[in-house]
């Protein structure tokens, strides 16, 4: 299966958070999006792996993405090493995608960073040909996604461009919500109450997208920082059709 758009997180419910609105926008105009968690996020305060398992399951249901899979590195300990980089370049070589969204370059939790520098390097490793990787007993093409764009998490980074998502922002906090282990949870809850659990996280959440939207004039939107400079062929691209 070749996909346009493949969005890595590096926890169940990072793509969700950082840019299901983006890849919700994509999918209702029908491209094939696919997402790769690359743990099971088994050290998390709340919940455990198999009902992470099961909350990104739904998550990816209500969103309608075409494949979703983990690739159970270690939650907090992963490194950016040959081994995780052979699983993210058999990932991407397996999908194909133009495009690949991945976690934020810097952030609040460290296993954010370590995920997009092991994203970024493996994006390029996957063009070159004498890396060799095998699927379902076949030897792999090499192959290099256009782009690589991080999403924006908890540190609010200036991003270098911005999607209005404000068609899909409802379906978004939805698809947060599949999580209910870890957001929104009840304060009598029998697990203790953690930085993303409480209702005022969802707020910061909406209250980012907000902002990013009142910046290019829509309700609103996601930001995504690329290393790569983009190119357009003519202003048309700025121009709105008149209707």
């Amino acid at each position: 299966m070749q996909l346009d758009i493949l969005a890595f997180g590096v926890h169940p419910d990072d793509v969700e958070l950082g840019c299901s609105g983006t890849l919700l926008s994509a999918i209702a105009e029908g491209k094939k999006v696919g997402i790769v968690d690359l743990t099971r996020g088994e050290l998390g305060t709340r919940g455990t792996a198999e009902t992470r398992d099961e909350e990104a399951s739904r998550a990816a249901a209500l969103m309608g993405v075409s494949i979703r899979i983990n690739l159970q590195l270690a939650d907090g300990f992963f490194e950016n090493n040959q081994a995780s980089q052979l699983l993210v370049i058999q990932a991407i070589r397996r999908f194909r995608p133009q495009i690949v969204l991945c976690n934020a370059p810097d952030d609040r939790h460290p296993d954010h960073g370590r995920s997009a520098q092991l994203v970024q390097t493996a994006a390029f490793l996957s063009g070159l040909p004498k890396i060799t990787t095998v699927y379902e007993q076949q030897e792999q093409t090499a192959f290099r996604p256009a782009y690589v764009f991080h999403y924006l998490q908890d540190k609010y980074l200036n991003p270098s461009f911005i999607v209005d998502v404000s068609a899909h922002f409802q379906q978004k906090l939805q698809a947060i919500l599949c999580y209910t282990t870890q957001f929104n949870a009840p304060e009598n809850s029998h697990e203790p109450q953690t930085y993303i659990s409480s209702p005022q996280f969802l707020e910061t959440v909406i209250g980012r997208a907000r902002l990013l939207g009142k910046r290019i004039g829509v309700q609103y939107a996601e930001g995504f920082i690329t290393e790569k400079m983009l190119g357009i062929q003519s202003f048309d691209a700025f121009i709105q059709n008149p209707t």
